[in-house]
C-alpha cells in the first residue's frame, strides 16, 4: 500500500512515535501537533483556547464547534463519553439530547447536579454521521483530556459506554465485562458503566447502571479500594 508522507506520520503520531520533520515542511495540522507539546503547561483557559482553535486532525473541516467539556473545574467526578453528536456539535455541549436528560437524572440519583461534575468526550470534534472515532482523531485528542484530567485531579472518573472504557483503559473488552469492577487511568480510579443511550434501547440494564453509579459514589467517598 502506498501511503503520502502525511498519512505516516499520521499512523506514527497515532502509535505514540514521535516524528521529526524539518519546520519548512511542517504542514499546518502537523505544525498544531508539535504545539500540542505545552498542552502540559496550559491551564483551563489557554486549554479552552488551544482546543477551540484545533486542526489536528481532519474533524475540524466538519465541525460547527468544538466541544471542550462542561461543568466544575474543581469537580471530584469527571464523566467521560466518546464524541459530540450532532446537537453537542450545534450546542458546544456535551451529553444533552435524551441521553443527557438520562445522564443528568442518574447523577442526580447519587445526589450530584450536573454543575458539580464535569463532564468531557474522548473527541472533542463531531464524527460524521456520528461514527466511531477513528485512530488518528483520537490520539489528536488524547492530550487535550489528560491536561483536563491532570488540572481536575478528580477523585473519580466515570466511563461512559465502550468507546470511551476502552479508550482509557486501551482494551478492547467489552463493557459488559469492564463494568462492575474499579479500574484506574494512571493514578486516578475509574469505573465503566454504560453509556445512557444504550439504556434507552436496554432499560432492564438501568439495574447495572445504577450499581457502577454506587460503585463510583464509594470509592469518591473514600469507601472502596
Amino acid at each position: 500500500m502506498i501511503q503520502t508522507e502525511h498519512q505516516r506520520r499520521a499512523y506514527l503520531q497515532a502509535l505514540g512515535i514521535d516524528v521529526w520533520v524539518p519546520s519548512d515542511q511542517l504542514e499546518p495540522s502537523a505544525a498544531a501537533a508539535v504545539d500540542s507539546e505545552s498542552v502540559g503547561d496550559m491551564g483551563w483557559p489557554e486549554l479552552r483556547t488551544t482546543v477551540a482553535e484545533c486542526t489536528r486532525c481532519p474533524l475540524h473541516s466538519s465541525r460547527t464547534q468544538t466541544v471542550f467539556g462542561v461543568g466544575n473545574e474543581n469537580a471530584d467526578w469527571l464523566i467521560v463519553g466518546e464524541a459530540p453528536g450532532a446537537e453537542e456539535d450545534r450546542r458546544g455541549e456535551p451529553f444533552v439530547g435524551r441521553a443527557g436528560q438520562l445522564l443528568t437524572e442518574m447523577l442526580r440519583a447519587a445526589g450530584l447536579d450536573r454543575t458539580e461534575v464535569f463532564i468531557a468526550n474522548i473527541l472533542k470534534c463531531r464524527p460524521p454521521h456520528n461514527r466511531d472515532p477513528e485512530v488518528q482523531e483520537s490520539a489528536a485528542c488524547r492530550r487535550y483530556l489528560q491536561r483536563q484530567i491532570a488540572l481536575l485531579q478528580p477523585k473519580i472518573i466515570l466511563a461512559v459506554g465502550r468507546i470511551a472504557a476502552q479508550q482509557l483503559l486501551d482494551t478492547d473488552t467489552p463493557v459488559g465485562k469492564l463494568r462492575g469492577q474499579l479500574h484506574h487511568f494512571g493514578e486516578t480510579p475509574l469505573v465503566v458503566t454504560y453509556h445512557p443511550a444504550y439504556l434507552l434501547r436496554s432499560p432492564t440494564q438501568k439495574r447495572k447502571a445504577w450499581q457502577d453509579i454506587c460503585l463510583a459514589m464509594d470509592v469518591a467517598a473514600g469507601r472502596a479500594a
